[in-house]
């Protein structure tokens, strides 16, 4: 698979990454640990580089399932991680925690989970309002310095905090949700990084599955499906955004494509250091996501598509209230 820049860092990563979280966490029922493990290698086979995961997802599972996955693949990956939860059991709901001591506790955790002596690349995972964005670069650089992270990223942070952030320590890649369903960050977000020469890694490419096609108003998620209090995923919501992966799959055929594939592959094709980060738990799904990396959009092909699709209005918020206040903008 072709490789790509992470921005100015250096860092060469897949042009598809993984994303783990959904093997333990958040998508409903995890997957066994054997099962997790043959798709992360799996992944590997095909030419994925790139795979990422966080403390939270599980929490802490999801970090030894990848660890496990990749340790005798460790000098051929990079590893992502986040931290920044608070908690015995860090999640959400305990509210965030990026103070200077918690970083570094949070950091030896997740050495030893993931059984790496370094963490390729850190990501704080929301922004901190409690704790200056100085404080927390300056404690990823001094942990860069001792060897136990090489690369610095931030995840829904507003172009201020990547400024203040970066001035300190270099950040390598923000992570932020972007694509053909939400496209927030072209505002103000892609800018700030193209100018400073920051990567940018998506999550949710697919529009957390809805841009599959695979998911409609009859669709029910399992009560530990975390899209059951995602307005955007309501009954009513889905019925309304049916529409625009209609389109979607107009355009897909055309193209001898399925809709995401031609998601994914618009999203390489805004720019050459975009390196988004689909998740599945199915083989089928992954080898259809990793079909996009083949899919070459030209510019006109890819301006018509966002068109077609900013055509059709989202209903829905991307996240209930409580989720919505974390992200810093």
């Amino acid at each position: 698979m072709e490789k790509r820049q992470l921005g100015a860092s250096g860092l060469s990563v897949s042009a598809l990454g993984f994303g783990c979280m959904g093997l333990s966490f958040g998508l409903g029922s995890p997957v066994t640990e054997s099962d997790g493990i043959a798709l992360i290698r799996a992944a590997a086979e095909r030419g994925v580089t790139f795979f990422d995961t966080a403390e939270v997802y599980g929490p802490f599972t999801n970090e030894v399932l990848v660890g496990k996955a990749l340790a005798p693949l460790r000098e051929q990956v990079v590893i992502a991680s986040k931290f920044g939860f608070g908690g015995a059991q860090p999640s959400p709901a305990s509210g965030l925690d990026s103070r200077p001591e918690h970083i570094r506790a949070a950091c030896e955790g997740s050495l030893k989970r993931l059984g790496v002596e370094v963490i390729d690349l850190y990501y704080q995972h929301r922004v901190d309002p409690n704790v200056p964005i100085e404080d927390v670069a300056g404690t990823v650089k001094e942990l860069i310095a001792e060897g136990k992270v090489k690369h610095f990223g931030l995840s829904e942070a507003s172009p201020a905090i990547i400024r203040r952030a970066h001035a300190v320590q270099p950040v390598a890649a923000l992570q932020s949700e972007y694509s053909l369903w939400w496209r927030e960050p072209e505002a103000e977000i892609i800018p700030t990084l193209e100018e400073l020469g920051i990567g940018f890694v998506p999550f949710s490419p697919l529009g957390k599955g809805f841009l599959t096609g695979a998911i409609t108003a009859d669709t029910s998620f399992v009560a530990s499906d975390f899209r059951n209090t995602v307005p955007r995923f309501s009954a009513e919501n889905r019925a309304a955004n049916q529409a625009r992966v209609d389109k979607l799959g107009e355009i897909a055929s055309g193209r001898d494509a399925t809709p995401a594939q031609i998601a994914l592959a618009w999203l390489l094709a805004e720019k050459p250091w975009i390196v988004p980060i689909p998740g599945t738990s199915k083989l089928h799904r992954l080898e259809e996501n990793l079909g996009a990396a083949e899919l070459v959009l030209s510019a006109g092909e890819s301006a018509q598509i966002a068109d077609a699709l900013a055509a059709i209005e989202v209903q829905g918020d991307r996240y209930p209230p409580a989720m919505a206040s974390l992200v810093n903008r």
